[in-house]
C-alpha cells in the first residue's frame, strides 16, 4: 500500500461533516421552534378550538426551512466566501438563532388567539 501525501489545494475532510451538521442543527432548531411555538394551536385552547393549519403550513415550513438556511449560509460562507471554518459555522449559528427567533414570534403571533391574553 502507498501512503499518499496531501497537498496544499486538497479541501479538509471537515467541510463535509460540517455542512452534515449544519443540516442536523437546523433541523432541530426547526423542530424545537416549532413544538414550543405551536403547542396552544396544536393542543387546542378556548372551546377545544384547534389551528391545524400549523402541522400542514408551519411545520414543514420550519422542518425543511431550516437546515437548508443553515446549509445555504455554510455554503456560501465556507465555499463561496472561503473563510476559515470556525467563522463560517458562527456565521451559521448566528443566522439560525436570528431565524429560530424570527420563527418563535412568528407562531406567537399566529397562537395569540389560544392563549389567555387578558389580565384575567
Amino acid at each position: 500500500m502507498a501512503i499518499r501525501e496531501s497537498s496544499a489545494d486538497e479541501r479538509p475532510v471537515t467541510r463535509g461533516w460540517a455542512g452534515c451538521l449544519a443540516v442536523v442543527g437546523g433541523f432541530a432548531t426547526g423542530a424545537v421552534v416549532w413544538f414550543l411555538g405551536a403547542a396552544p394551536g396544536v393542543r387546542g385552547g378556548f372551546e377545544g378550538e384547534r389551528d391545524l393549519s400549523l402541522l400542514y403550513v408551519e411545520l414543514p415550513l420550519l422542518l425543511f426551512g431550516m437546515p437548508a438556511l443553515a446549509l445555504a449560509v455554510w455554503a456560501l460562507a465556507a465555499g463561496v466566501l472561503r473563510v476559515r471554518e470556525g467563522l463560517a459555522a458562527l456565521m451559521m449559528v448566528g443566522v439560525l438563532a436570528l431565524a429560530a427567533w424570527a420563527g418563535a414570534e412568528w407562531l406567537d403571533v399566529r397562537t395569540a388567539p389560544f392563549t389567555r391574553g387578558g389580565p384575567w
